[in-house]
């Protein structure tokens, strides 16, 4: 907790540690985000929010992104029992500007807003710098992404000190020492390692401008991206074949056929030079046909 304070310029009595922030945000919805008015999230967001939702009894309303895929902060002035979104956002990779996220806030002071940050260091502007200005803000972040350690399962909340106390409240009732001492070690190294987490994130930030650029000349619409990830259609092909000529080519792609809106897109991760030139090839080959 130190290390992860020193590193965002807060307190260790504002920071939880969880394993991955998956177990982070499901102590989340069930310590702030459970009310009698609903939690707004987007209709198009990561897929584990309405699962949460679900497991605690959490009374939850999806609001519709816009048809660019962008979240308006105006659709989320109305009541509510909390605010919970991904920024960027997943699976569009869209980022949400910090200056929406205060206006956001200043909108919903009565209200717990959470913003998961799992792919901001991909190019975005982290909101752990509002959480002095704003009590009902919690930030959540994992070292899955950005920092490469996923199997280490490392996670953590930012928030002020009595949200944290609200989450530590929950978690002690499941597991009062959820890290191993690996997971710290590791991730201990990670974050104080900052010239070579800097260098990664650059390595994604460059390899993603290659890919979203080369899927454009192919014909592809590729949306606006700040995540390690691209979301892209192409007018004259099917998603759903596209995944599946893909898969038959060894590679995998992510494709979501509900809602139907999103179903023409390609969640593509942004991966290795080799295996970017050899989705680049196989796309060049399925989209000639």
């Amino acid at each position: 907790k130190g290390a992860i304070a020193a590193c965002h310029g807060v307190q260790p009595q504002q920071v939880f540690v969880g394993n991955g922030s998956d177990e982070v945000l499901g102590h989340t919805f069930l310590a702030l985000l459970k009310h009698d008015a609903p939690l707004l999230f987007p209709d198009i967001t990561y897929s584990f929010y309405p699962v949460y939702c679900g497991l605690y009894g959490v009374n939850f309303q999806t609001v519709p992104l816009t048809e660019s895929f962008e979240i308006r902060v105006e659709d989320y002035m109305q009541p509510n029992g909390g605010i919970i979104f991904p920024n960027p956002n997943a699976p569009t990779g869209r980022l949400l500007p910090l200056a929406d996220i205060e206006r956001l806030l200043q909108a919903n002071a009565d209200s717990v807003v959470v913003i998961d940050e799992a792919y901001i260091d991909f190019g975005g502007e982290s909101a752990v710098g509002l959480v002095a200005r704003y009590p009902q803000l919690l930030v959540t972040r994992t070292l899955s992404k950005s920092h490469a350690l996923a199997g280490l399962r490392v996670g953590y909340a930012i928030g002020q000190a009595h949200l944290i106390e609200a989450l530590k409240r929950v978690k002690d009732s499941f597991n009062s020492y959820p890290l191993d001492r690996l997971a710290q070690a590791g991730a201990l190294a990670s974050i104080e390692d900052h010239a070579y987490f800097e260098s990664l994130c650059a390595r994604v930030i460059a390899s993603r401008a290659r890919l979203a650029s080369a899927m454009a000349e192919m014909g592809f619409e590729v949306l606006p991206s700040m995540a390690n990830f691209i979301f892209a259609r192409h007018p004259s092909h099917d998603g759903a074949e596209l995944a599946a000529s893909l898969r038959e080519r060894r590679i995998i792609v992510r494709h979501f056929k509900n809602p139907a809106r999103i179903a023409p897109f390609l969640r593509i991760t942004v991966g290795t030079d080799a295996q970017i030139d050899a989705l680049l090839t196989a796309l060049k080959a399925i989209v000639a046909c």
